[in-house]
């Protein structure tokens, strides 16, 4: 099994900040949408460039999953969705939509420079 480089979501997303993944997205409306833009992303319109998941040390019930996004237009951000029994289903769902050929199968974020 792969070893995750962070035990938390924030030094992921640190790590992706520094390599220019800066926007940030909130879910709203059936869209992703880009906070500085107010751009709503449909599911085609967004790639998953690499996700990681991760379970909380003191409560396992506390999951999410950290998704390194690209758009169609070029705007690389991340969002991070909680899963399991506090997940925002409409959310979830919407990640389902995204075309399966739009997921990358890299997860190795020192492949991503």
């Amino acid at each position: 099994m792969k070893k995750e480089y962070a035990k938390e979501e924030t030094d992921y997303i640190d790590k992706y900040q520094k390599n220019g993944y800066c926007a940030n997205f909130l879910f709203q409306n059936n869209c992703l949408i880009d906070v500085d833009t107010k751009y709503g992303y449909k599911p085609a319109e967004i790639f998953i460039v690499a996700h990681h998941r991760y379970e909380g040390m003191s409560n396992p019930d506390d999951m999410s999953i950290l998704y390194v996004i690209e758009t169609s237009n070029q705007v690389k951000g991340t969002y991070l969705l909680g899963y399991g029994p506090s997940a925002d289903l409409e959310a979830a769902e919407f990640f389902k939509d995204i075309p399966e050929e739009n997921y990358s199968t890299n997860a190795d974020i020192n492949k991503l420079t």
